[in-house]
């Protein structure tokens, strides 16, 4: 049986370029609806070693959670890089990942 980090390290992998999923999202696909900071850990131990596309991930209001400054410059370009549109958030009804994954 495949855990939940492993779920959550391949949904990650899958988020196509121009599109973002939120990390409540992630969770709940990944089989543990209220497991969004995990999430968040998985993202910040794993990123470099599966060389997941962290900068895809995003919270559910639209917006980069990073607090850093120079790491949400870093994501914001990398999304803008992308196609991503930014005003004060991302429109998520158009950049919203929708998988095609049985989460049951």
């Amino acid at each position: 049986m495949e855990s939940f980090t492993d779920r959550a390290v391949n949904i990650i992998k899958s988020i196509p370029p121009g599109k973002v999923m939120t990390y409540g999202q992630i969770a709940k696909f990944s089989g543990q609806p209220r497991g969004s900071r995990q999430v968040v850990r998985i993202l910040h131990s794993m990123s470099s070693k599966h060389q997941l596309p962290w900068h895809r991930v995003i919270n559910a209001k639209g917006e980069i959670g990073l607090k850093n400054e120079e790491m949400y410059r870093v994501q914001k370009e990398l999304l803008e890089e992308e196609g991503i549109e930014f005003i004060d958030r991302i429109n998520l009804g158009v950049f919203l990942h929708h998988p095609e994954i049985d989460i049951y």
